[in-house]
């Protein structure tokens, strides 16, 4: 069985945050399984909840702050309300410009880790280009700090990778089971242009999906888009479930 496919809803920002609801529905119309949230754009969790269960929808993750042991609580009862088991954070540029930052971010993961351990909620990391444009004694720094942060997972931005330098299916088969999320976008490979609907652009997907047997979710995200966002994800859906590359529900 494929994955399921599922869209972050930072593709639609500008729609969900005028009326969430309206966006939800033409993603549950187009066939989506799930949604990545990265905010709630001022609802609370139990109506967001509400209105996955009446579409038919899941969240299957969300990008969320780093817990805290303050804050750890409060993100717990988010995500046991909208009952995702992911939660998925990510660094900037910053953290990934040399050896001693990298292992000041893996300790700092690790001890998400901790807060989250016993509660069912698995801690992952976004990649953005950032990990993959440069090398850190000789490797990538993602790589660097998924060593450094054992029990960390991935969720492999793989259009980002390609972005950086990097060949995603070659990151895919080192990370094996750590990689349980994808995130898939696509366009011309270069940074600060628009993307492309999910087999229009650059990617090479059979050999990248030939590498992603232990995958839960693909993830669709569009950073931004020449044409209509909903259209672009329509047909990135079209694409991904027409070849059998991930599950829907049309």
């Amino acid at each position: 069985m494929k994955p399921p496919v599922a869209v972050q809803l930072y593709s639609v920002r500008e729609s969900a945050a005028q009326d969430l609801a309206g966006a939800l529905r033409r993603i549950a119309d187009m066939g989506y399984v799930g949604v990545e949230f990265a905010g709630l754009y001022d609802h609370e969790p139990a109506e967001v909840r509400a209105l996955l269960d009446d579409l038919g929808m899941v969240c299957c993750s969300a990008h969320s702050p780093v817990p805290t042991e303050e804050t750890v609580e409060g993100l717990l009862d988010i995500a046991r309300t909208l009952g995702y088991s992911y939660h998925v954070l990510g660094w900037g540029p910053p953290q990934f410009a040399s050896a001693e930052e990298i292992q000041k971010v893996a300790a700092e993961a690790e001890a998400a880790y901790a807060l989250f351990k016993g509660t069912g909620i698995k801690v992952g990391v976004h990649n953005h280009y950032w990990e993959f444009d440069h090398l850190v004694d000789g490797r990538y720094p993602h790589e660097l700090f998924m060593e450094a942060a054992p029990n960390m997972l991935a969720e492999l931005d793989t259009y980002w990778v390609t972005v950086g330098g990097a060949d995603p299916a070659t990151e895919l088969r080192k990370l094996g089971a750590r990689a349980p999320l994808l995130h898939i976008k696509d366009g011309p490979g270069v940074r600060g242009t628009d993307m492309l609907p999910i087999g229009k652009g650059i990617m090479d997907w059979p050999l990248v999906f030939a590498e992603a047997g232990t995958a839960e979710w693909m993830i669709v995200e569009l950073d931004s888009c020449a044409t209509d966002m909903f259209e672009a994800l329509a047909d990135s859906y079209a694409y991904l479930v027409g070849n059998g590359y991930a599950e829907g529900r049309k």
